[in-house]
């Protein structure tokens, strides 16, 4: 079954382009609290989303659904969560949640009026994982490389593959029932681990979605529309191609090629 794949954006055109090409989830993202100190000096994008534009891109979308990131739990997250929904929203995400009554609080104030999914990006949220699956009640996770590696303080986000901590989140999470996704995926042949490793290990661990990153469309810096609709028809068209070619067989030679050139990658950084 090919990944279900999520794309963040804010403009309606670029929503369009990306839904025709078959991108599954449309992100709006309203996390904001933290998010500057904890990235702070990293090249990672900071959104400037608002509720309005989930009530703009919403009436657009006919196969794809509408994801919202909110704040992390705080005071104002029920208030939050009621706009959001008033708007729209098909999925909620909860981020940098990290214990039990964070997910328990923000479960209790979705009441089910769309789906759930919680993006386990913490290491206090890790050591809370096996009660938070015996609650039960959410939809989906994603694990968050980015801010999870952060939280370790390692140097490279997908040492979380090599050193065994995503395989060890999906087998919790399998057993659980629940659908599972990690971190983002570049274009084929690009990414400082190779988008087409990352992709098999997706497969290998049983993940079934992804987050396109911004070397996959970055739609900022494009001039027009139709750049920007023949980079996302090439770049799906690959990657759709690439995983049909995917079979159990390639698993073990991949995983060993994910661990040498991760710590190729690590040493790099740490000189």
């Amino acid at each position: 079954m090919a990944l279900k794949l999520m794309y963040i954006t804010n403009d309606p055109n670029v929503a369009l382009i990306a839904q025709k090409n078959g991108v599954d989830r449309i992100w709006i993202d309203l996390e904001t609290l933290g998010k500057e100190e904890r990235q702070q000096g990293m090249n990672t994008v900071k959104s400037h989303h608002t509720v309005e534009d989930i009530r703009k891109i919403k009436p657009l979308l006919t196969t794809a659904e509408m994801l919202v990131r909110v704040d992390p739990w705080n005071n104002g997250s029920p208030d939050e969560i009621n706009r959001v929904i008033g708007a729209g929203a098909d999925i909620i995400m909860l981020p940098m949640w990290k214990s039990v009554s964070d997910v328990t609080n923000f479960l209790t104030a979705v009441n089910g009026r769309c789906k759930t999914t919680l993006l386990l990006e913490t290491k206090e949220a890790v050591e809370c994982l096996d009660d938070v699956l015996a609650n039960g009640g959410m939809d989906e996770i994603h694990i968050g490389l980015n801010d999870l590696h952060l939280s370790y303080r390692l140097n490279f986000m997908f040492e979380l593959l090599s050193n065994g901590t995503v395989e060890m989140l999906t087998q919790k999470i399998s057993v659980a029932g629940i659908p599972y996704g990690f971190g983002g995926i570049a274009k084929l042949g690009e990414g400082l681990l190779p988008a087409e490793n990352v992709i098999m290990e997706h497969y290998r661990l049983g993940s079934t979605r992804a987050i396109l990153s911004r070397s996959f469309c970055n739609a900022s810096n494009m001039k027009n529309y139709d750049e920007i609709e023949q980079l996302f028809k090439e770049n799906m068209s690959s990657l759709r191609e690439y995983e049909s070619g995917i079979d159990g067989t390639q698993y073990e030679k991949n995983r060993t090629e994910v661990i040498k050139k991760i710590d190729e990658i690590r040493k790099k950084m740490i000189k």
